[in-house]
C-alpha cells in the first residue's frame, strides 16, 4: 500500500540556475550533489528525509514542453504563502495564479526551465475537487482567510459541500 510521495525530480538544462531557484528562493536544503552526474538531491526536511526532490542535467524536451503537471510544495502557514507571493514577486518568477481551493490556499508559479510548481497551506476542511478562484494574497491573514471563506460559501456550480 503507498502511503506518501517520497520524491519526485526534473531533468533539467541549467543545472546550476535551477539548484539555486530552489535552494535560495524556495528554501529547500542540498543533501547531496554529484557535480560529475549532474545531480543534485534536495529536502525541506534534511534531518527526516535525505531527499524529497532531485534536479538532474539531461533535459532533452525542448523549453515549453509539457512534462510534468505541476510539484505542490505545503507550508506551515499562511505568512509562508504570503512570504513566498512577495519573494516571488521580488525574483520576478513568473505567477500564473494565486488561488483559494476551498481546501488550501496557494500560488501556482514557474521555475526557470518552465516547470509549474505550487505552494499552499491545507486548510482544514473536505471541499469537493476542482474548486479554484482567485484570491488577493496582498492583504493580511484575517483578511485574506475571510475572503476565502467568502468565495467557498459563494461557491456557484463549482462548489458542493463534501458529505
Amino acid at each position: 500500500m503507498i502511503t506518501g510521495l517520497g520524491h519526485t525530480g526534473f531533468w533539467v538544462h541549467d543545472l546550476e540556475r535551477m539548484r539555486d531557484f530552489y535552494s535560495r528562493v524556495m528554501g529547500l536544503t542540498v543533501t547531496d550533489e554529484d557535480e560529475e552526474r549532474g545531480i543534485v538531491f534536495l529536502s525541506s526536511r534534511p534531518d527526516e528525509e535525505h531527499h524529497e526532490f532531485v534536479l538532474q542535467r539531461g533535459r532533452t524536451a525542448p523549453d515549453g514542453a509539457k512534462l510534468t503537471h505541476q510539484v505542490s510544495w505545503r507550508v506551515d502557514s499562511l505568512e509562508s504563502v504570503i512570504d513566498f507571493h512577495h519573494r516571488f514577486r521580488a525574483e520576478g518568477i513568473e505567477v500564473q495564479q494565486e488561488v483559494t481551493h476551498g481546501n488550501a490556499i496557494g500560488i501556482y508559479f514557474f521555475d526557470p526551465e518552465g516547470n509549474r510548481n505550487e505552494v499552499y497551506l491545507r486548510l482544514e476542511r473536505n471541499v469537493r475537487q476542482p474548486f479554484r478562484k482567485t484570491i488577493d494574497l496582498d492583504r493580511s491573514p484575517e483578511e485574506i482567510l475571510a475572503e476565502a471563506e467568502r468565495l467557498l460559501t459563494e461557491g456557484g456550480p463549482a462548489y458542493q459541500p463534501v458529505q
